[in-house]
């Protein structure tokens, strides 16, 4: 594994313990060269990806640019992030077991919404005023009226 910090190859296995969900390996690693310490996960995967996008073009799967996305969504809400890695194994297990290599973007984005509608409302509005494209308040709007008044948090 090449550090991060350095570039160096030659690093070094510290500790490995699986995660919470058992969906991955957590591995602390230690460069021999620099010195540095960091973190990796190893994860099981089923089949290779392929995102079909809504131009036409197709691009490998890529989890972090998921988690990337759930970040900017969840960035501020106060939800913990083993909720947030539970729900992100959950959509990548549900794509990889959905028996095709070619997944449409579309699809990625209903699980993802699905899945911050019952996790956080506020990152549900944000992700979906990127997915759904949101140009204008009315946009807003819109969408927040098909959320429905028992979605307030009780507040008035």
């Amino acid at each position: 594994m090449r550090c991060p910090f350095c570039g160096n190859d030659d690093t070094q296995v510290k500790d490995s313990r699986p995660t919470e969900d058992n969906a991955a390996i957590r591995r602390r690693r230690q460069c021999l060269g620099c010195g540095a310490r960091f973190t990796t996960f190893e994860r099981v995967q089923l089949r290779e990806l392929i995102v079909m996008k809504k131009n036409g073009k197709r691009a490998p799967f890529d989890r972090d640019k998921l988690e990337r996305s759930l970040s900017i969504a969840l960035r501020k809400r106060p939800v913990e992030p083993e909720r947030v890695e539970l729900m992100l194994n959950g959509i990548v297990r549900r794509l990889e077991s959905m028996g095709e290599s070619e997944i449409p973007a579309e699809t990625i984005g209903h699980l993802v919404m699905e899945g911050l509608e019952g996790l956080d409302q506020v990152a549900y509005v944000r992700f979906a005023s990127v997915y759904k494209n949101f140009r204008e308040a009315a946009d807003f709007e819109k969408f927040l009226g098909r959320l429905g008044p028992d979605s307030d948090n009780g507040e008035d």
